[in-house]
């Protein structure tokens, strides 16, 4: 007969998938929420002329907006009212978690638990229908000066009703999405922010390949580059998925026992801590609070350009601030490398894992327990940090500096394979979650079936 825990690895097979009531139930929905995420990239804002609107935003490829472009799943190039997706509550919510550790009140909050959590989740809406409307009412303004010197406007009838129009348009379809997300956390597989984006992403990939082998066919781009892109992007996926497994393992030694043939055991576990414990935060961080100023830079700018300083000033920063400058590409690394630590010290506590092995008799070997335990696992964990800062950064920018010099879509980018790999890495370990989950109840039952007739 076989053992349980070679039933459990055949448990974990996709042909037992039909079998989990309740997998199935969430990959549905989860499935089910971003069709709905997709066809609302579809339904534009109201009084936009969709056609004057591509042919404005042909000629900003490449730039703030086509990256901005990128992670709504072209719903801005559509200007749809998802236009601005997830990415004002993702800056919300870092202001929010910003501000546990710099204020004593907000940091109160987090430790009250349950309510203190609801609390400060009331605040990221509040700070997310805020950010909608600041970046909502510049688009606008944007929307009406864009192609207005050359005869043609993306907004049929400019003024004040328009504006209003596009804010709440703008504010709802950005509420909806971020309760979407959290139903899909809730209800459904995986995180449901990421999935947002990722999906945005991963839906661009067919045209973006199509556009790639077309410029071979027409001998834009030669062979050996294209084969070059796909080398590049196959290294990289093959690396983020070697990097995101990596773990240094803390080991872990529990006081002897005595067993039931009176001999005396002693306990061995490990500690794993991941080298990029931050996961795909620090990216998706660092590209909103980059985003969010450029686009009302970029909008403002085109409305103001050249009637007055500040509308110069807009467009100086988005000048010098287009993707693959040095000036992005320094404050993007800045950004990944400052979200990597605070990240990592917000979900993971030295203090409470060295006050836990203390409470259970465990200790790691040449190390005192409490503090001494304390500090050693803080010094082991800024130094797998550094390297995993080291890591977000590499792909985050290298990749990204070659295609913005060689004029690739950066869908293919280092920044969107991070987040499409960690993504489907992070869901396909909760579908593993849940049929070891399902498989175990399976267990239960039966051997309770056997102890029944016994």
């Amino acid at each position: 007969m076989a053992s349980s825990a070679e039933q459990m690895a055949a448990g974990l097979s996709l042909g037992n998938l039909g079998q989990a009531t309740e997998l199935k139930r969430r990959l549905w929905f989860t499935l089910g929420a971003l069709i709905v995420f997709r066809f609302l990239s579809f339904v534009p804002l109201p009084g936009i002329d969709p056609i004057a609107l591509q042919q404005q935003f042909n000629t900003t490829k490449g730039g703030v907006l086509d990256f901005f472009n990128m992670f709504s799943g072209g719903a801005l190039e559509r200007m749809s009212v998802v236009a601005l997706g997830v990415m004002p509550y993702i800056t919300a919510s870092i202001v929010v978690q910003l501000a546990t550790s710099l204020s004593p009140h907000m940091a109160a909050l987090k430790k009250e638990g349950e309510s203190g959590r609801k609390k400060l989740n009331q605040y990221t809406r509040y700070g997310t229908v805020f950010l909608t409307m600041v970046q909502g009412y510049f688009v606008a303004v944007g929307l009406e000066s864009w192609g207005a010197q050359s005869g043609q406007s993306a907004v049929v009838e400019p003024g004040m009703l328009f504006r209003v129009a596009c804010v709440i348009a703008l504010v709802g379809g950005t509420m909806f999405l971020m309760w979407l997300g959290e139903q899909i956390t809730s209800r459904g597989i995986g995180n449901g922010v990421s999935l947002i984006v990722m999906a945005g992403i991963v839906a661009q990939l067919p045209t973006v390949i199509v556009q790639l082998f077309e410029g071979g066919r027409t001998g834009t781009m030669g062979p050996l580059v294209i084969l070059l892109i796909i080398a590049l992007v196959v290294g990289l996926i093959a690396f983020i998925c070697f990097m995101e497994r990596a773990q240094r393992r803390v080991q872990i030694h529990y006081p002897k026992r005595q067993t039931a043939r009176g001999t005396m055991q002693q306990d061995k576990s490990f500690l794993p801590l991941k080298i990029n414990t931050a996961n795909v935060i620090p990216p998706i961080f660092a590209s909103s609070l980059l985003l969010m100023p450029l686009t009302v830079a970029q909008f403002a700018g085109q409305q103001a350009a050249g009637e007055s300083t500040f509308g110069d000033i807009m467009l100086a920063i988005t000048t010098n601030l287009q993707h693959g400058s040095l000036v992005y590409m320094l404050l993007y690394g800045f950004g990944i490398v400052f979200f990597c630590f605070f990240y990592t010290a917000v979900v993971f506590n030295p203090e409470e894992t060295a006050d836990n092995l203390k409470r259970y008799g465990g200790f790691i070997p040449g190390i005192r327990p409490g503090k001494h335990t304390m500090d050693y696992l803080d010094y082991v964990l800024t130094r797998i940090t550094v390297l995993g800062a080291a890591y977000l950064t590499f792909i985050c920018l290298v990749p990204e500096f070659a295609i913005a010099q060689a004029g690739i879509p950066f869908y293919l980018g280092g920044t969107s394979l991070l987040i499409v790999v960690n993504v489907t890495i992070d869901t396909v370990t909760q579908i593993q979650s849940h049929m070891l989950a399902h498989q175990y109840g399976d267990l239960l039952k039966k051997s309770k079936l056997k102890g029944g007739r016994r």
